[in-house]
C-alpha cells in the first residue's frame, strides 16, 4: 500500500507542475495587457471576480439547503473561502462569532 501511495504522490506532484499548458509568451502578453490597465481598472476586475465567486458559492450553498438562513450562508461562505486556512479551534471561534453576530445580546 505504501508503494501505491508513493506512486500516487509522485504522479500528483508531476501533474501539478505540468498543469500549466500556456506558452510563456502568452503568459507574458496576458500580464502586459493586465498591467496596461490602470490600478482602478484592475481593482474593479478583482472585485468583480470576487463577487462572481461569492455568487457561485452562495448558489451552491442554497442548492444544498434551499431553506438556508443568512447565518448559515455566512458560515458556509467562510468555510468555503477561508476554512482551510485556520486550525479547528480558530475555525470554531470564528463560526461562533458569526453566530453571535446573528444574535447580538443587549448590553
Amino acid at each position: 500500500m505504501s508503494d501505491e501511495l508513493d506512486v500516487l504522490k509522485s504522479v500528483t506532484a508531476s501533474l501539478q507542475t505540468a498543469m500549466n499548458d500556456t506558452a510563456p509568451e502568452v503568459d507574458e502578453r496576458f500580464r502586459a495587457m493586465l498591467m496596461a490597465r490602470t490600478g482602478e481598472e484592475r481593482l474593479i476586475m478583482g472585485c468583480a471576480m470576487r463577487d462572481s465567486a461569492r455568487m457561485i458559492v452562495e448558489a451552491s450553498l442554497r442548492a444544498d439547503d434551499p431553506q438556508a438562513t443568512v447565518q448559515t450562508i455566512r458560515k458556509g461562505l467562510f468555510l468555503r473561502f477561508y476554512g482551510h486556512e485556520f486550525d479547528a479551534d480558530t475555525r470554531a471561534k470564528i463560526l461562533a462569532a458569526i453566530d453571535r453576530a446573528a444574535h447580538p445580546t443587549s448590553r
